[in-house]
């Protein structure tokens, strides 16, 4: 299976004509909620559980039990991707939320539909004529979702803004005699997903999502007192006066200082008094409206560059009134053709593989939030959070049906609590990845347990066990929420899946020490090699309470079809001169240069074998 990747960098003159961007790929299944499937109805004779797992279990089960909360909502689920079988499970398809979980599946989609080496394009356009260095019209400045214009990734948030007006200066360029327009409209303007709490809207972690977005849509402020009776001074970082701010806030002669920021639709509020002589207040905030930030932001830049702006500072949020596609539409006086904005610079943001990174180390809401309404307009010409979540069930569904009954994506982030995945649901994701051609990205966008290598959240978790520089995985915290969901590489080197998805917990601290436990307990896991079992199956001992045990069952979407298997087939053949038999830590590379030859080639001569999950003991064909 592989991806269907956009392109290497977005818009480009198609949708600058108006054409669509992409489409869903045709050989995809229709979007559809698959009837559940009744894994008991099937299910294979009970086989008997090995001493190792009934070991792994009882242990883990002591794990859960020390928890001290035994009636909390959680869904777990851990499964052997080589062997087939589940190692452990409970309540694997009880809907919880997922926290940031959520971007698992979001960054795993951003990477099906784009590549590694997608990036956003921001563009600055001449809405009008250019006559002797001036345009004779509007400045657009059009995004098309890049989250990364910020000084986490780049130089500074306002150096590419710069970099565009050095663009316009290089052309001969020295006015703008209409507005400098912020074009956001490429994602809708519904900013805020459903569930996110009031109390959210001015932190850091929950700032609006738009196709224009400038230093992560957050901005410093500090107001300090002005002359008696008059207004307070504020003052932003990045400098601007594009963030429609109230400022009620009034300078006294002396007492006491009090400032109150607050959330408004329309605007920041910022209320109370300041006294002459205070040194100020300091505060991070959200904007309100994110593509009317950027836009000011730029209009100060081009300003500061010497291009003079005779207009004011405007947004557009929708499509219908953007100048992009103009031509498209027709929208021209008769007998006169269409003007289409004339593009005058490009910023390339640093590629999707590097932004699914920072997505996953550190878990950035914002970034994770754009990828989400991206593969929605990718793939369904939907930039909102219901085509996002849309396009994430397709990608689940393209090799084969999935339950979807109890799972529901409301954000990309998974700061809602309204999100409702399962562990099921998610080892299917985690499965499924590896058989995509941008499993490497995604799996080295995981942290990794113990690392000390750069600012990720398992940086301080799980070292001194043998999860540590093993187990990757992503994080998720939110209120009475924590999860856990990866992959580790147990002590026999068996590659295992699993999700821990903790709901109700009364401590979140807690619930990560048990995760760690479990983590490093999946790591020491040991059991002879076998062969690979002849399909995905579960070895169902039901935890869940009032629930009754249920026989051996299969974990819908677990393995892939075709995978070598060692029962239903014919005993492996000895080895020849012309096999090798796959030992531990082997890779298809490793085995290539060992015999002179390439991955191609043993990917030919061996079709049925997938080259990143090779089985111990597994006769790979070599050439003569």
């Amino acid at each position: 299976m592989s991806p269907k990747h956009i392109g290497s960098s977005f818009l480009g003159a198609a949708v600058l004509l108006g054409v669509a961007a992409a489409q869903v790929p045709p050989e995809a299944p229709p979007i559809a909620a698959s009837a559940p499937v009744s894994a008991a109805a099937d299910a294979p004779e009970r086989r008997p559980v090995s001493p190792e797992v009934a070991d792994l279990r009882d242990d883990v089960d002591r794990i859960v039990r020390g928890s001290g909360w035994p009636g909390a909502s959680s869904s777990l689920l851990v499964v052997s991707l080589d062997r087939g079988d589940t190692l452990y499970s409970v309540n694997p398809d009880l809907p919880v939320a997922p926290a940031s979980n959520m971007k698992l599946y979001s960054t795993a989609a951003a990477l099906y539909y784009l590549g590694p080496n997608f990036r956003y394009s921001t563009f600055a356009l001449a809405d009008g004529e250019i006559v002797d260095g001036a345009i004779v019209g509007d400045l657009v400045l059009y995004g098309t979702g890049d989250p990364a214009i910020s000084s986490r990734m780049l130089d500074g948030a306002l150096n590419p803004l710069r970099a565009l007006a050095d663009s316009l200066v290089a052309q001969g360029i020295t006015e703008v005699h209409g507005d400098v327009v912020g074009d956001g409209s490429y994602f809708d303007d519904s900013w805020i997903a459903d569930g996110w709490r009031e109390e959210y809207r001015l932190s850091s972690y929950s700032a609006p999502i738009g196709a224009l977005s400038l230093a992560e849509n957050i901005v410093g402020i500090r107001v300090t007192p002005g002359p008696a009776g008059e207004p307070a001074q504020i003052r932003t970082i990045p400098e601007t006066d594009g963030l429609l701010i109230q400022n009620n806030v009034r300078t006294v002669g002396s007492g006491r200082s009090s400032i109150r920021f607050e959330y408004d639709p329309q605007g920041l509020v910022i209320e109370g008094q300041i006294a002459r002589g205070h040194p100020g207040v300091a505060r991070t905030v959200t904007v309100v409206d994110p593509a009317n930030f950027a836009a000011a932001a730029f209009r100060a830049v081009l300003e500061e560059a010497g291009v003079r702006v005779h207009g004011n500072v405007r947004t557009i949020r929708n499509p219908a009134t953007s100048p992009i596609g103009r031509g498209a539409r027709g929208q021209a006086r008769e007998g006169e053709t269409a003007a289409v904005p004339r593009v005058l610079g490009t910023h390339l943001s640093p590629t999707l593989a590097e932004v699914a990174t920072v997505t996953n180390h550190i878990s950035q809401n914002l970034f994770a939030e754009a990828m989400f309404k991206t593969v929605g307009r990718v793939a369904l010409g939907e930039g909102s959070f219901e085509g996002g979540a849309k396009a994430v069930q397709y990608f689940l569904e393209c090799e084969r049906p999935v339950d979807f009954s109890g799972v529901r994506f409301v954000d990309g982030s998974g700061l809602s609590p309204l999100n409702r995945v399962t562990a099921r649901s998610t080892i299917h994701l985690l499965d499924l990845m590896t058989r995509t051609d941008v499993w490497e990205p995604f799996f080295h966008s995981l942290p990794l347990a113990a690392s000390p290598n750069g600012d990720h959240s398992l940086r301080s978790r799980m070292g001194g066990t043998a999860a540590a520089r093993n187990l990757r995985a992503k994080t998720g915290t939110i209120s009475n929420v924590s999860s856990l969901s990866g992959y580790v590489r147990a002590a026999n080197g068996e590659f295992l899946a699993f999700s821990i998805i903790g709901n109700e917990v009364p401590s979140t601290w807690q619930a990560k020490r048990v995760e760690d436990q479990i983590g490093a307990r999946l790591a020491r896991f040991d059991r002879p090699l076998e062969p690979a079992a002849a399909e995905v199956t579960v070895v169902e001992e039901s935890r869940a309470t009032n629930e009754p045990a249920a026989t051996e069952e299969t974990v819908q979407g677990s393995i892939a079809p075709g995978e070598p298997t060692g029962q239903d087939q014919a005993e492996p053949e000895e080895p020849t001169a012309r096999t090798h038999r796959v030992n531990r830590g082997d890779t298809l590379d490793a085995i290539a240069r060992r015999y002179g030859t390439t991955v191609e080639e043993l990917e030919r001569l061996n079709p049925d074998v997938q080259p990143r999950r090779l089985l111990l003991g597994q006769l790979i064909k070599v050439p003569g």
